[in-house]
């Protein structure tokens, strides 16, 4: 009766991680470029019952057979499917359209810089010059970062070539990875690699003037959290359940 107990909290604590990845979907539901997150659940491996210091049985080991210790929280995945296309008529407001991700030096607070992924193309012109995006991190190109001149017209094409006065300035460096597995969130809209990532040629267009949205339906997500409260709730009425159930062979059986 305790282990049904434990099974149905197993289950509670399963649908609120579920409820938090279905909540952050929720808040970042106009977040440009964001790719919205799923968990997923595991059950716990069965294992064998047994009885002991049962007389009957000279090794004082009896099966009682196979039992579940109920659910546990698996791996959340990201779904990296394209967003839809926002125009801004902005020329430095670029997006993807198909796979790759732009390239961004990145700066921590401790001063150390890396390189960092986003599907995030909501780009500027510092005071400098430089292409950046709106946290003031640089826009890199294949020769590093991206510097313009204010002053001038720039036009970007499907290749992310940067024209100014019809000369090529710069080329956006798009990174495409052959296995997203690899890739892990970072905070701030990023995703950075892990061992064994590499990358690949991706198929892509850069289209200047829009922005990618993000990729979730929040029709489908408040459908899912519907959905997730009635199982939260269904495993808190089982444990209320096994509650009385505990208390009436605890207060009136036992004193018979």
């Amino acid at each position: 009766m305790v282990k049904g107990l434990y099974t149905a909290y197993t289950g509670m604590i399963n649908e609120q991680h579920r409820m938090d990845v279905l909540t952050n979907n929720l808040a970042n539901a106009s977040t440009v470029g964001y790719k919205k997150e799923g968990a997923t659940s595991q059950a716990f491996d069965e294992v064998l019952a047994l009885k002991i210091k049962d007389t009957t049985d000279p090794a004082k080991v009896k099966p009682l057979g196979g039992i579940s210790l109920g659910v546990k929280i698996g791996e959340n995945y990201t779904d990296y499917s394209q967003g839809s296309l926002r125009e801004t008529g902005n020329t430095y407001d670029i997006a993807i359209s198909g796979t790759g991700f732009f390239s961004v030096e990145f700066r921590n607070k401790a001063g150390q810089t890396s390189t960092k992924y986003t599907r995030d193309g909501n780009f500027t012109l510092n005071k400098e010059g430089y292409l950046v995006t709106k946290d003031g991190d640089f826009v890199l190109g294949k020769n590093g970062r991206i510097k313009l001149d204010p002053l001038q017209t720039s036009v970007i094409d499907k290749n992310g070539n940067i024209y100014q006065n019809d000369t090529l300035v710069a080329t956006l460096d798009i990174t495409d990875f052959e296995d997203y597995n690899y890739l892990e969130h970072y905070g701030e809209n990023y995703y950075q690699t892990v061992e064994g990532a590499r990358e690949k040629n991706g198929e892509y267009q850069t289209i200047s003037g829009y922005l990618e949205m993000s990729n979730m339906s929040v029709v489908q997500e408040m459908v899912n959290m519907i959905s997730v409260s009635r199982a939260y709730e269904t495993n808190q009425k089982i444990v209320q359940t096994y509650d009385s159930t505990l208390e009436i062979a605890a207060n009136q059986l036992g004193k018979i």
